[in-house]
């Protein structure tokens, strides 16, 4: 058997000569919370409370829950090599080469349908002020927009996606203040009815049983899809050791509080009932709490959220579509860098193919939001589900003496990575309960099916190259 570091020193050379490690400690964290604070907290929670009621912050925190094992699981990865394939690279080492070719693509394909899922939001943001243009014309100017930025050095990019995640940062931390201090001073006209006990006033704190529970677990999945970004900028991660366990630790809680924080503020200000389940509930606080301008000033940030979630996107399914033709399992072409030092061949076909997105805002918009976030969370839950399982297989490596270990571990396994594959494995079988994201299980088989094919050609003219080789000599 060949050495187990052997590829991942390979791609860290190659990594080294071709990408900037221009990302600091602040970039990472708040493109890892930018990614994962969108669409999912700002647009998704309105239908997950209408499906869940107050029960929906159970949902978020055992959601939260397994998420924490997961990043502490892919720190303690990076932590071993920091590289941009992350997940694909550890699966391909520490699973099988098919394992890293399927979850190459399919993390490719997840942030393809989520930058899908982000148009979409920004276009039915837009209806707030331009009631009458169509959903799609805003959602394809955004994307015109990113891709442009995409192209610019990861030190722009970095930057501007800092500063992006920050106003979403900021918006939730001033509604958590401004909301606690109406609810606990009885504030302004919303103060008169504003209370915690609309958590549970209301048809009790879950009107809709378990059943709303476990039905909102894909739209959960959904939200906290992108902190796994955190994987994918290590390429490009100044001073790596010191960076990432700081950049994870701190993310994880962060969004917790950020959406479980958020939620129960919302629900005590507004009893979930009355809340629409097709507008922010955002909005619809800032509305009622009477600020001049604030419902329009909140819309901008939510359209911002979902731009800047989209940019991480871009960002993401570059970076993976060059590590794939490192590994021979995408076109050569797309494991270049231009001036700049970004795969911009890599962006640009990722780009392309989000217009489907923009066409399906164009031919279904009513329906495009559940079925495209229906689809991510699949991508989401294999993606997540390889990272613990790799990182299981890490752990054996270490012991057999065939990987050094790091100080930086997850803690409680292996009982955690059977915990997360338990829970991962409940969300698949509810996404077959609701019709809406029932769709998603129609597509994966297909999609799996496409990749086992690809990776079979893949592998067969690598051997035939091989061979040729051989027999030139």
């Amino acid at each position: 058997m060949r050495h187990i570091n052997k590829m991942l020193d390979e791609e860290q050379r190659h990594e080294g000569k071709d990408l900037e490690r221009g990302l600091k400690d602040r970039h990472i964290q708040l493109i890892a919370i930018g990614g994962a604070i969108g669409v999912g907290l700002f647009l998704g929670s309105a239908k997950a409370i209408s499906k869940a009621g107050p029960a929906l912050l159970l949902t978020y925190a055992f959601a939260g829950l397994a998420i924490f094992f997961i990043m502490r699981a892919l720190g303690e990865l990076l932590i071993h090599c920091p590289v941009a394939g992350s997940f694909a690279t550890y699966a391909e080492e520490y699973v099988s080469p098919w394992a890293g070719f399927v979850t190459g693509w399919t993390y490719w394909f997840t942030w393809i349908v989520t930058g899908m899922a982000e148009l979409t939001a920004v276009g039915v943001y837009f209806h707030y002020w331009f009631p009458d243009i169509p959903q799609w014309i805003p959602a394809l100017v955004t994307l015109v927009v990113l891709y442009g930025t995409n192209l610019v050095a990861v030190k722009v990019f970095g930057e501007m996606e800092f500063w992006f995640a920050l106003v979403k940062v900021v918006t939730i931390v001033a509604m958590l203040v401004i909301g606690l201090a109406v609810i606990l001073f009885h504030l302004g006209d919303l103060g008169k009815t504003a209370s915690f006990s609309n958590l549970w006033s209301y048809g009790g704190f879950a009107p809709m049983g378990m059943v709303g529970v476990v039905l909102t677990l894909q739209i959960a999945c959904f939200a906290y899809t992108g902190v796994e970004l955190i994987g994918v900028t290590a390429g490009e991660a100044k001073n790596p050791e010191r960076v990432l366990p700081h950049a994870i630790n701190s993310v994880t809680w962060r969004i917790l509080i950020f959406y479980i924080g958020a939620l129960v503020v919302i629900m005590s200000l507004v009893p979930w009932n009355e809340l629409n389940p097709n507008m922010s509930p955002f909005v619809t606080v800032f509305e009622k709490i009477g600020i001049p301008a604030a419902a329009g000033i909140i819309n901008f940030v939510v359209i911002t959220a979902a731009a800047s979630s989209c940019n991480s996107g871009i960002f993401s399914t570059g970076r993976m579509l060059y590590t794939l033709a490192q590994f021979k399992q995408a076109p050569a072409a797309f494991g270049k860098v231009s001036k700049s030092h970004v795969p911009a061949a890599a962006i640009t076909l990722s780009a392309a193919f989000m217009l489907v997105g923009v066409a399906l805002n164009y031919l279904v918009p009513e329906q495009v939001f559940t079925y495209v976030t229906s689809v991510a969370t699949v991508g989401a839950v294999w993606t997540w589900g390889i990272i613990v399982w790799a990182h299981r297989k890490y752990r054996q490596a270490v012991k057999q003496g065939r990987a050094g270990a790091v100080s930086f571990r997850m803690p409680c396994a292996p009982w955690a990575n059977w915990f997360v594959l338990g829970f991962l494995a409940l969300v698949v079988v509810f996404l077959g309960l609701d019709a809406g994201t029932r769709v998603a299980l129609y597509v994966a088989p297909v999609w799996f099916a496409l990749l086992t094919a690809g990776y079979l050609i893949s592998k067969s003219r690598a051997t035939q190259g091989a061979l040729t080789a051989n027999t030139s000599r």
